[in-house]
């Protein structure tokens, strides 16, 4: 497998697709049903030829696994579910070798309660040193029955646990994820060293997980929402934080790209400063339901909001947290909730795989990165899991209501006609796949022109081929409101009919590429998404109108 060509521009974060890769459900090296280091090595050219510029992996870290890795146990070693760290070296230069670049992801939140720290901190007892790098506080009540304070969780259920010594500690996440102090010079040092330890092994970037949260109100006070400002997320002291950070990485010539939850554009954009993250997750763009007007809104928003600061924006369709695309567009309200999220909800999946293909256009065309989660390639549906079968702490901790994240993360389909779908050599996968996934294996959708699979490669292709993509400017055409066309540099367009009726196109040298056939009459029929090469001095007249 050759190389891909380099990305286009020095700064590749500004324009690069990244793929996201969730280690236990990717590829199974050794056939113990889950997917590790060895799996992802034999897959790399398969990436290559995907035509990837990075890949994000979720925690590969020492772990209990309680949350999917995101209760680390120890930021320097591999868990041996996965590999080791001499492994992951060898990857991080492979992957190089193919032009593909890595991320790893760091959770400075929380740690896990097997950590070193915390496993030090419990024995220590109250007063200790070691207990001031976490948030142990006394209880309130009569007797300490009560939690320190009435913060809501990001999680369902409780934010602090008692242990023996009748003492509380923190945790925005579950029991087994401790809140870290921030305030705390040794946990700022940790950190930083921890940046380093990867950089050092070959690492391009860090995603940063739950970017916003880390430090907390001096006090921690009770919370009174729509009163009280916020008591943990997007606290002013979190920027020199990351400045430090920024300082590390600048060292290496690393990137950063931030988990950040905010409604409020200008602290939004404070993140993406000059000297803090590179860039940030879009999650408005993911969130927002299969509609034009609200779409076009949310794109305007989305580059208002990093235009005062220069940085990229990001678009994501889906990721390891989400529902997938697929199924999400097939539902009667394809805008992602945790809230309203339910077993058994009605979908549509040949309606959801019909806008699946737009959206994938529609956001490859947008200027800035785009991230992409493994299996949307595939065009992978929602997976409905056994309730026996479920392992995601968001389904225990809502009482089983919520059907939790597993549906998303269940491995991949490689070989239609092998065992577990050719996921591993051998062995039931630590998820189940349904039984209807072989029309989605790799095998299968590789040797179909039309599959969701060969519409991501070309149009991967085409993007870093052409140079009107990427980074950089665009500009709407007139088009009806359920119609959404705007156009790049050297008049390249794109245009998506979220409409109920076909819809004219602008006058066009060339179709470069649609997400589905058009029309007899030539028309861009509902759900469907084209790339067009124009020639821009038609374009500037042009008006667009409903068949």
């Amino acid at each position: 497998m050759a190389a891909v060509p380099s990305s286009r521009t020095a700064d590749w974060w500004r324009d690069a697709v990244i793929y996201q890769v969730y280690p236990r459900s990717f590829a199974d090296g050794d056939g113990d049903g889950t997917g590790d280091l060895a799996g992802v090595r034999a897959r790399l050219p398969y990436l290559a030829e995907l035509g990837v510029d990075a890949v994000w992996f979720t925690p590969w870290y020492l772990s209990p696994l309680v949350d999917g890795g995101y209760d680390v146990a120890d930021y320097r070693t591999i868990d041996p579910a996965f590999g080791t760290i001499e492994e992951a070296e060898k990857l991080i230069a492979e992957a190089a070798d193919l032009g593909i670049r890595t991320i790893v992801d760091i959770v400075p939140n929380h740690v896990s309660d097997q950590h070193a720290w915390f496993r030090a901190a419990l024995e220590a007892g109250p007063g200790s040193p070691e207990r001031e790098l976490f948030h142990f506080r006394a209880g309130r009540g009569e007797h300490g029955e009560l939690p320190p304070n009435d913060w809501p969780s990001q999680f369902a259920g409780d934010t602090w646990t008692r242990v023996s010594d009748g003492e509380w500690y923190l945790h925005l996440f579950a029991p087994e994820q401790p809140d870290l102090n921030w305030a705390h010079p040794a946990v700022r040092q940790e950190h930083e060293d921890v940046l380093r330890f990867w950089f050092e092994r070959g690492v391009a970037g860090v995603r940063i997980d739950s970017a916003a949260l880390l430090t907390k109100r001096a006090g921690l006070p009770d919370f009174v929402e729509g009163v009280d400002p916020h008591p943990y997320i997007d606290q002013d002291e979190i920027h020199d934080i990351y400045r430090s950070w920024r300082r590390v990485a600048d060292a290496y010539g690393g990137v950063f790209v931030g988990e950040v939850w905010l409604p409020d554009a200008e602290r939004f954009a404070r993140y993406l400063r000059p000297d803090e993250l590179h860039t940030a997750f879009n999650f408005n763009f993911l969130a927002c339901p299969w509609d034009a007007v609200r779409l076009r809104r949310t794109i305007d928003d989305t580059l208002a909001e990093h235009a005062p600061v220069a940085a990229p924006a990001t678009w994501v369709l889906c990721n390891h947290d989400v529902t997938r695309t697929v199924t999400r567009y097939g539902r009667a309200d394809s805008a992602f909730d945790f809230a309203t999220k339910a077993f058994g909800t009605p979908t549509d999946l040949e309606l959801g795989t019909r806008r699946a293909r737009a959206a994938a256009l529609l956001t490859l065309a947008l200027p800035g990165s785009v991230y992409l989660y493994q299996g949307e390639e595939l065009g992978l549906p929602e997976a409905e899991i056994p309730r026996d079968r479920i392992q995601d702490p968001m389904h225990f901790r809502s009482g089983g209501t919520d059907p939790g994240r597993d549906g998303c993360r269940v491995p991949l389909p490689w070989a239609a006609d092998a065992p577990a779908y050719g996921f591993g050599p051998e062995g039931e996968p630590w998820l189940p796949q349904p039984a209807d996934w072989a029309g989605y294996a790799v095998d299968r959708q590789s040797a179909d022109p039309a599959s969701m699979l060969t519409l991501y490669r070309t149009a991967l292709r085409v993007r870093r081929t052409s140079p009107g993509f990427g980074d950089g400017p665009m500009s709407w055409l007139d088009t009806p409101a359920d119609v959404l066309a705007f156009a790049r540099a050297d008049g390249l367009v794109c245009a998506v009919n979220l409409g109920t009726g076909a819809a004219a196109l602008p006058p066009y040298e060339r179709l470069i590429l649609s997400s589905g056939p058009l029309d007899g009459r030539g028309l861009l029929p509902p759900d469907t998404a084209v790339w067009l090469s124009c020639d821009p001095r038609l374009l500037a007249s042009w008006s667009s109108s409903s068949a």
